[in-house]
């Protein structure tokens, strides 16, 4: 096996243990999720720099190691975009980040729980890839 496919490979079982963490912890604690949030957002623009400072690192971290455009490895590729963008939106417009912030509430927990869902669907995906390849 080449450099770039070790990489690549060990920048996969990142990615899938880090979803599979944070998926489960939003299925289990959507309610602390809430709180986290709604304390960023009371720190205004300086906790939407927080929150772009965790997208950045996790996105930029799969964009430098993993550069696949093809198959079902892309989708980590395209996700480690997604947060670079998101990272990128916190600290030039971080009004615009406030703003998502602002829709967060106790009463809305539940999307946590679906966003966890998500997130270990995708480690599944990712721990397939892992596998079998």
């Amino acid at each position: 096996m080449k450099w770039g496919e070790c990489v690549e490979k060990a920048t996969e079982f990142f990615a899938a243990v880090f979803l599979s963490v944070i998926g489960l912890s939003h299925v289990a604690q959507p309610r602390v999720w809430v709180e986290f949030f709604v304390w960023l957002r009371g720190k205004g623009r300086v906790g939407v720099f927080v929150n772009g400072f965790l997208c950045l690192g996790f996105g930029a971290f799969i964009v430098a190691f993993h550069n696949a455009w093809n198959g079902l490895p892309m989708i980590l590729t395209l996700l480690g975009w997604g947060q670079v963008v998101k990272g990128l939106v916190s600290f030039v417009a971080p009004q615009v980040s406030l703003w998502g912030l602002a829709r967060i509430s106790p009463e809305r927990a539940w999307v946590f729980v679906v966003g966890g869902v998500f997130a270990l669907a995708l480690s599944a995906v990712l721990w397939t890839i892992v596998f079998t390849s």
